[in-house]
């Protein structure tokens, strides 16, 4: 059997829980600047689609890509790494 291509695979932390089956993801990055060689932190913010409603605030989680599920949601929550305190 052929795989397809694999999906992206992200972790953030849950900044945005108000929606229902709705989490609002942030994911982290470093890049190193092309001319200044300094390393510089990059946010994206992502719409992550939480079935049963199971992610609060400051929860680390982890998503995956999928296929639209709305006009801005394309990630589902996978698994919840850490709860928040």
């Amino acid at each position: 059997m052929v795989e397809r291509g694999r999906r992206k695979v992200r972790e953030g932390t849950v900044v945005s829980d108000r929606m229902d089956k709705t989490v609002v993801v942030e994911v982290q990055r470093l890049v190193r600047h092309p001319q200044y060689k300094r390393v510089m932190r990059r946010n994206a913010r992502y719409h992550v689609h939480d079935e049963r409603n199971q992610c609060s605030l400051g929860d680390r989680v982890r998503i995956r890509e999928t296929r639209p599920l709305s006009r801005t949601k394309r990630w589902m929550v996978v698994g919840i790494l850490e709860k928040a305190r």
